[in-house]
């Protein structure tokens, strides 16, 4: 039994009547999301969704869970990889369409360790795009153009797109063309910047770029397409995973110049950039009555919660999902979720709160900037700030609790970490070698010191020394973040009836 194995490597009977405390409550929130992570694989998710079958009369076809592609016709596959998952995707794409002629462009943080023959591949810059993502913006095109026009030509043309959170700034190119990389770099870091949800940025981004909202699937001129996603938005909202290069924009144009004018964005962007947006023939984005998409969700953040709930569970846990702080501001998502918790644990023993998304942390503008050592200012990420700031609100009486935010792609913001996991124990007590100022509580200077390192935005420096931080390495997947917030029932309520 899973819960045995786990609890006998932590040192620590399983039994019911056995309170954990919070050094292990912190190894087992640790547990579920690596293991969490395990379970939504890419490569298992191909294994489960998508196949090649041969029917009794020899033709194959080929399945993508409903996408049912006769492939007795098939004669090209042209496959257009992007996004930080991508590489993994293609991975596990390739021994499907073995017997084609195939091609393809991969725009990815990292090469694979062998790029298919009549490959092209591309590092696209992240969060901001750099002149790889140009350059394979146009190769991609180039690939779409080059495909027959003819219907019978369509036919015999299988176009799939492996598209993963990351691609709107690892694939770009304007619309406009006399934007320069540089001012598109510019547009895009304002947006980073801007406090904007993701959908909101990529509502904008759809509209500034050659290949986003739509438009890179009507340059396939009708061959067969399907798009493969793995999803780092909101359920429900394909056209916004990657800004939608595939599939048709529900957003508008009125909406894009809402958006600008509410976070103050065109003072912000370069001058050919203002003057793109002010245009009066600002060009409208492909629509559901223009264009029609076959889509595949591989995965998306609501198997990645699911996946943390059956693990929970197998470890004890009563399992409750919210997730309705998704892109609020970490203050205030921390707080809920914190208030939420202490709520349950009344009533629930042995309690697991998950909750998945993002948070919003808006960084300070103009960035930080000193000569200091990078790694001691100006280094974190969303779930490093969250943590660190539930840190700050936990106190003894809160024990045992752990509370662990996670990027599932194993990156939080510029740091080395993908997140954090904290107790009501870590800022009581330093580690070794680590003294306060003389006369002053050990707790209330680490609680100061913290309350400093979310001020200058150098969570990743103080969790690190706290021994807090989770360090994965990038996953080659994307979906989200994760929370896992664990607490035993306190002794006080213990005995309530």
């Amino acid at each position: 039994m899973l819960r045995n194995r786990v609890f006998e490597r932590l040192g620590v009977g399983c039994t019911e009547e056995i309170n954990l405390d919070s050094v292990v409550l912190n190894q087992l929130a640790r547990t579920i999301f690596e293991q969490a992570l395990e379970d939504c694989s890419i490569e298992r998710a191909f294994a489960q969704k998508m196949k090649v079958v041969t029917a009794v009369d020899g033709t194959k076809r080929l399945l993508f869970g409903k996408n049912v592609v006769d492939l007795a016709h098939v004669k090209h596959v042209r496959i257009i990889a992007i996004g930080k998952a991508s590489r993994t995707m293609l991975e596990a794409l390739l021994p499907l369409p073995a017997h084609c002629d195939l091609a393809g462009v991969l725009i990815a943080p990292a090469p694979p360790k062998q790029l298919p023959l009549r490959f092209e591949f591309f590092a696209g810059g992240h969060p901001v795009p750099d002149e790889a993502s140009f350059a394979g913006a146009r190769a991609v095109l180039a690939m779409l153009q080059a495909l027959p026009e003819s219907l019978s030509g369509a036919k015999e043309t299988l176009c799939l797109f492996l598209i993963s959170g990351g691609a709107s700034a690892m694939m770009e190119l304007p619309l406009d063309p006399a934007i320069s990389l540089t001012d598109t770099i510019a547009f895009h870091r304002a947006l980073v910047h801007s406090g904007a949800s993701i959908a909101e940025m990529n509502c904008v981004r759809k509209h500034f770029s050659a290949v986003k909202g739509g438009r890179l699937a009507l340059v396939a001129k009708g061959a067969e397409c399907l798009s493969v996603l793995v999803s780092d938005v909101p359920s429900g909202h394909l056209d916004t995973i990657a800004s939608g290069p595939t599939v048709p924009d529900t957003s508008t144009i009125y909406d894009c110049r809402e958006i600008l004018a509410r976070y103050n964005l065109l003072e912000r962007f370069p001058a050919s950039v203002r003057r793109f947006f002010a245009s009066p023939d600002l060009p409208e984005t492909p629509k559901p009555d223009t264009l029609t998409a076959r889509t595949l969700t591989l995965l998306d953040a609501s198997d990645l919660a699911e996946a943390a709930r059956q693990r929970a569970e197998q470890l004890g846990f009563h399992v409750v999902i919210d997730n309705s702080c998704d892109d609020w501001d970490y203050r205030a998502a921390s707080e809920y979720l914190l208030a939420s918790l202490r709520t349950l644990r009344r009533e629930l023993p042995r309690l697991c709160l998950i909750s998945v998304g993002e948070l919003a942390v808006s960084p300070p503008d103009p960035p930080l900037s000193s000569g200091r050592d990078l790694m001691a200012s100006g280094i974190g990420g969303r779930n490093q700030h969250f943590a660190l700031y539930t840190a700050t609100l936990l106190d003894s009486s809160d024990g045992p609790i752990a509370v662990l935010s996670a990027g599932s792609d194993g990156i939080d913001g510029n740091s080395l970490a993908a997140g954090a996991v904290v107790t009501e124990q870590t800022l009581l007590r330093a580690k070794p070698g680590v003294s306060a100022p003389d006369n002053i509580p050990m707790d209330e200077w680490l609680r100061t010191e913290a309350q400093m390192a979310l001020q200058q935005f150098r969570s990743f420096a103080f969790l690190e020394s706290s021994g807090a931080t989770i360090t994965t390495g990038p996953t080659g997947n994307n979906l989200r973040d994760l929370r896992i917030l664990l607490a035993e029932q306190p002794p006080s309520a213990a005995h309530v009836s």
